[in-house]
């Protein structure tokens, strides 16, 4: 078998257990490890770190082991795929219900992508087959990659467009969206006009008002919109709706999905055993005008309920004045029969609409247990398996989720019933419970579901506890969820989790960690001032607590957390500070941590302080005041480091370039450069990309201090892609000015004034007044 007819066969695999493609770097690295490739050879081929490679391929290990039933690893693929691949597929007699009989609505996809067009509506009522139709489709028609985004059954739940576009450029495409949304476009389209690519957006209609155009809210999904319509790119979008899509400034074509044909329903029914006349046919298909999921319900039902004898079936329901026209009325009307046949699948039926199917489309066995709390374990299978038999419960491959219309049913009558906090309780406990570590997005995808649960029965206390939750990572820390979440770039969603949550929250410890975190993600983001004001905010009320306590609780658990909020805010305001080139007050606030942390058991966060003092230090031009500097910051690191694993750098990690950089300053070139050496292979290792990007500027200044210009000018171009793809505005400003000191030195004066330009330009958006003053005075000398 080749590797091009092996990768097919495995995105197909894969497809079918988890609905998502495989994307470009995960097909290329499957491809090199079909040829066994080392990691490392990958890296340097495909261009990205050797940790990069190693996450990205341990979570396709994961996905492939699914997919096959199998323990799948990098030095057994071939051998697996080979077993596996080589089998003849197994005939399927009956295509997906969408799919079934839609020769000429493919036909007509194709003549009109032939024609240019770039974005189609596929518009229909409920269970017409639009999104089966649309995968499907976009899965055979051979596009590079292909996107999907599952839109929120109810307006309110609607992720943002910011957040989508993030999420497509990190997990997709293996790029950093920008701090602005428009950067954050730009870089969609380039990506879009490089490539290929198939985009599903499904189920569009909660996005928009009665005129068909969208919510104010929502108003950015149109200019992704814009950014798919571009002529020149080589998208095709496919959009389901039931609604017109009636924005004026997006040009899209609307293909109306027809019901299947009378042959196509007979063709569905014909290799089960059911029982049934044309003429019982024919009026079933007449009823419900051919739609593919209302197709799927009465086999469902027929089978379940009248064991295959359709004509009977159809007699008793037939004139059921619930049996009307609407996809609607006929799943009330099944599970109104659920009800009264099954009590125990009726119950789990609506307690699964609790389940969003969005972020994570498709749910585990456990994931549909934990809602039978009050069902004997024994008896679980068969009670999904009712569920099953009448086509209320989609399933593949032990993964399962519900038709949004069926989705739909369920939740309005779990609203109805006792049960709406209890399944929302499970559901979350079920997904925390789910993630034992942090060491991929998929992982803290599903650890986030539970926020949205607790959200959705007002228990705020409830979602402050998932994202402040501590988990095991990869660089050998215990982190919040919400702290680990931003390390790993998933910055929007967690911004925008947040920020809803705090106005509901009292001012206490959580609300002071909550701010805490929501600083980190702003200023990661280059939004320094507001990072200053809430890690001011979060100090101040984590004070006011402290100051709250009783006497007798001030050794506490809740004691220490609450301390530990304000030394870390009181070094967080010295880190950005000292980005903003406020070295005076940056100076103030370590020193500030120094005194209250030093002697406690907030002792490293000293330490860490003292390295950031010292390093103001080692600006200054005294000798004596630097010297001094340096051996303050040696002992701090030295007590940071001395009991510590080699797992457990993460815990100290981004203070390894602080130090290499007061070296520097200090004229010990060796000593930096093996500092700066040790921080990137800790960061390649963990994928630690800022760590990294921060190293390679420090060496970059090495090497313009030897006057070794290429070696200065390949570091710092490594470390300029880094800092742009994180979207890491200070870092990236800081660069571009190292860059233009190495071109002054080397005498291209034009590369230096547009380097220093572009720091400038970088640090007036940021509002840094006194690092423009420094750059200028670059300039001028």
């Amino acid at each position: 078998m080749g590797a091009e007819t092996m990768l097919d066969r495995a995105d197909t695999l894969v497809f079918e257990t988890t609905g998502k493609h495989l994307n470009d770097l995960q097909r290329c690295i499957l491809e090199q490890a079909w040829q066994r490739q080392t990691y490392g050879e990958m890296a340097r081929r495909l261009r990205y770190t050797e940790g990069h490679i190693k996450d990205v391929a341990s979570q396709l290990w994961q996905t492939l082991s699914q997919s096959l039933a199998e323990r799948v690893t990098k030095g057994n693929c071939r051998s697996v795929l080979e077993r596996h691949l080589a089998r003849p597929q197994a005939a399927r007699p009956n295509a997906p219900p969408g799919f079934l009989g839609r020769a000429g609505a493919i036909a007509d996809l194709q003549t009109l992508i032939q024609q240019g067009h770039r974005v189609i509506v596929l518009k229909g009522e409920g269970g017409i087959g639009k999104t089966t139709l649309a995968q499907q489709f976009l899965a055979q028609t051979g596009f590079d990659q292909v996107l999907e985004l599952l839109m929120a059954k109810e307006t309110a739940n609607i992720t943002p467009a910011e957040q989508v576009v993030e999420e497509w450029l990190r997990q997709d495409f293996q790029i950093e969206p920008g701090r602005d949304f428009g950067v954050t476009l730009d870089r969609l389209k380039r990506q879009l006009r490089s490539r290929r690519v198939g985009i599903l957006i499904d189920n569009l209609e909660p996005a928009l008002d009665c005129q068909g155009r969208f919510w104010p809210q929502y108003s950015r999904y149109g200019d992704v919109l814009r950014v798919l319509c571009d002529p020149r790119g080589q998208a095709v979008t496919l959009l389901t709706s039931r609604d017109r899509l009636c924005e004026p400034s997006i040009t899209v074509t609307h293909y109306r999905l027809p019901g299947l044909s009378v042959e196509t329903w007979r063709d569905f029914f014909g290799p089960v055993e059911i029982a049934i006349t044309d003429s019982t046919l024919a009026a079933m298909h007449r009823a419900y005008g051919g739609n593919a999921k209302a197709m799927t319900i009465l086999r469902g039902a027929i089978q379940g309920d009248f064991d295959g004898e359709g004509d009977a079936y159809w007699q008793h329901n037939g004139a059921d004045p619930l049996m009307a026209l609407d996809l609607k009325n006929l799943v009330a009307s099944q599970v109104n029969r659920l009800k009264d046949l099954d009590p125990e699948a009726y119950r789990l039926f609506c307690r699964l609409g609790t389940y969003r199917y969005q972020d994570v489309p498709r749910l585990p066995t456990e994931g549909v247990s934990a809602l039978m709390w009050d069902v004997e374990s024994a008896r679980h299978r068969q009670v999904i398996m009712s569920l099953r038999n009448r086509s209320l419960l989609e399933s593949h491959r032990g993964q399962y989720w519900l038709h949004p219309v069926v989705q739909a049913e369920a939740l309005t009558r779990l609203r109805a019933t006792p049960d709406w906090r209890q399944a929302h309780d499970q559901a979350a406990q079920f997904w925390t419970e789910s993630v034992a570590t942090l060491t991929t997005v998929a992982e803290a995808t599903h650890a986030l579901e539970a926020y949205y649960h607790h959200w959705a029965i007002a228990d705020y206390p409830g979602a402050a506890s998932v994202l402040l939750h501590s988990y095991h990572n990869q660089w050998g820390q215990y982190l919040t969820l919400g702290s680990a979440i931003y390390r790993m770039g998933l910055l929007q969603p967690l911004r925008t989790a947040i920020t809803a949550l705090l106005p509901h929250l009292p001012e206490d410890q959580r609300a002071s960690e909550l701010r805490n975190i929501l600083a980190d993600v702003h200023w990661i983001s280059g939004q320094v001032h507001e990072a200053i004001a809430l890690q001011e905010q979060a100090g101040a009320i984590a004070q006011h607590c402290l100051e709250a306590l009783p006497e007798s609780q001030r050794q506490s658990h809740s004691a220490y957390c609450l301390m530990m909020v304000q030394v870390d805010a009181l070094l967080s305001l010295g880190l950005y500070h000292l980005d903003l080139w406020n070295l005076d007050t940056a100076a103030f606030f370590f020193q500030q941590v120094i005194d209250r942390a030093t002697g406690t058991a907030h002792q490293n966060w000293a330490d860490k302080a003292t390295l950031g003092w010292a390093l103001v230090q080692s600006y200054r031009s005294e000798e004596a005041v630097q010297a001094h500097a340096l051996a303050a910051a040696e002992r701090a690191y030295q007590a940071l480091t001395q009991t510590a694993r080699p797992e457990d750098t993460g815990r100290f990690a981004f203070f390894m370039p602080l130090l290499g950089q007061i070296y520097a300053n200090g004229g010990r070139f060796t000593e930096a450069e093996v500092l700066y050496e040790q921080a990137i292979a800790f960061a390649e290792t963990s994928h630690y990309l800022q760590v990294q990007a921060k190293a390679l500027v420090g060496l970059g200044e090495l090497a313009r201090y030897r006057q070794d210009w290429d070696s200065a000018i390949a570091s710092l171009q490594t470390a300029l892609g880094l800092f742009e793809d994180l979207g890491a505005q200070i870092d990236l400003a800081e660069a571009h000015y190292q860059c233009g000191l190495i071109h002054q030195a080397q005498g291209t004066i034009e590369m230096a004034q547009t380097h220093c330009q572009r720091s400038i330009q970088l640090f007036t958006e940021i509002q840094a007044p006194k690092q423009i003053e420094k750059v200028q005075a670059a300039q001028r000398n």
